[in-house]
């Protein structure tokens, strides 16, 4: 076996760090008939004053080239009767094991500072994480909610590994620098972006769910400036909205005050549009007097678009819809070794009502493998082809050998 690819994670919700971290380790280690060359830990933000406590108490129970992982308001992992289960708002702790033959596994640490400029050739960014763009790598990131330069970094990986994917999260217990921890190797980081480049036999395939559903048709923007939409086929986007929810249900028109989005299509040549192809960004406001609208995201003419409504229901449809379609695309299922999840904190038990919802749908399409993950306060994720910072989203990483 020591030449097969294997993933384990093990969750504990043990109030004490100790017990905790011997209970992922020795459940997780069992679980591997071969050396981890990974291990990705989060751990739930009811232990962030320990923080500094987690990395040597690991140390003196397990022996692992690579660890990274991060702090959070939740996490996601698998119990010892192999159940998905998300932990939202008490003590837990997650641990994941990989052995990945024929994997080159590589760190990195990246603050936002040491940025390259966006006009810099893709060199500066290969550079900087140290890891060749021909060899695809994959990327995993764990990146602080009050750090800058996210969208950057995210922008230059895309630039420089064109082919990668980049999936992971920005994760946060709070308010405050404090109750940030981001792990690599030994040490403890406050800020900045903690991550792995997975190069080799391996790669990661996305499923990212935004959670919400279209209404009306698609609409192109016609005149915009920045992130202002000034005119929607030909006419006043304020009048154009009105008009859509004037023909809204009674139930639609109550959530389209509070849960109004605009999807951004992402393929311009793609003619017939579906859940799944748009960018999800917030709208941000209106001009009643010149009849604008204010989004979340730049925009330009000639782009499509078109309203979104997000609820429970939209959520759960749009998940499954994304699950079947990935599905249907490839027929092995099986070969899928393990898996990763990022979800939004605005997701879980605050949107379904009850918890585990989107592990639980995800594990009836992926029977039996272990998953880890955590909540986060922005997730990132590609949508056609591109990396994005998202928000109210579950971002589905799916591992299998290249």
């Amino acid at each position: 076996m020591a030449d097969q690819m294997q993933w384990a994670n093990a969750l504990s919700t043990r109030h004490s760090l100790e017990a905790a971290v011997s209970d992922v380790v020795e459940q997780a280690v069992s679980s591997l008939t071969a050396p981890a060359d990974l291990g990705l830990v989060f751990i739930s933000s009811a232990f962030a004053s320990e923080y500094s406590r987690l990395l040597p108490l690991l140390a003196e129970k397990l022996s692992v080239p690579v660890l990274i992982g991060c702090g959070a308001a939740g996490v996601v992992g698998t119990n010892s009767e192999n159940q998905i289960q998300e932990i939202e708002g008490e003590a837990a702790i997650s641990l994941t094991l990989a052995h990945l033959p024929g994997v080159d596994v590589r760190p990195f640490h990246i603050l936002g500072d040491q940025l390259p400029d966006l006009d810099s050739s893709p060199d500066a960014w290969i550079d900087l994480v140290g890891v060749p763009p021909s060899s695809v790598p994959q990327f995993i990131l764990l990146s602080s909610a009050f750090s800058s330069g996210t969208n950057d970094l995210l922008q230059g990986l895309d630039f420089a590994y064109p082919g990668s994917v980049v999936v992971g999260g920005q994760v946060g217990g709070g308010f405050g620098s404090d109750r940030i921890g981001l792990f690599c190797n030994d040490r403890l980081y406050r800020q900045g972006t903690v991550g792995v480049a997975l190069s080799g036999d391996i790669v990661l395939e996305s499923v990212v769910a935004q959670g919400c559903r279209p209404i009306g048709e698609p609409l192109q923007v016609t005149k915009a400036e920045r992130n202002i939409i000034l005119e929607l086929d030909e006419q006043v986007p304020l009048t154009v909205l009105r008009n859509l929810i004037d023909r809204l249900s009674d139930e639609e028109k109550m959530l389209a005050q509070h849960s109004l989005f605009v999807g951004l299509a992402m393929n311009e040549f793609k003619l017939s549009l579906k859940q799944g192809d748009f960018l999800i960004r917030n709208l941000l406001g209106v001009d009643p007097a010149a009849g604008a609208i204010a989004i979340g995201d730049r925009v330009r003419p000639g782009q499509r678009l078109q309203f979104h409504l997000r609820d429970a229901q939209a959520s759960a449809e749009e998940l499954e819809f994304l699950l079947q379609e990935y599905q249907a695309e490839n027929s092995n299922p099986s070969s899928a070794l393990g898996a990763l999840m990022f979800s939004c904190v605005g997701r879980g038990t605050g949107l379904y009502g009850k918890p585990n919802f989107d592990s639980q749908l995800f594990s009836s399409y992926f029977h039996d493998i272990p998953m880890g993950g955590c909540f986060c306060s922005g997730e990132i994720g590609p949508v056609s082809g591109r990396t994005f910072l998202h928000g109210y989203t579950s971002v589905f990483a799916i591992c299998r050998r290249r």
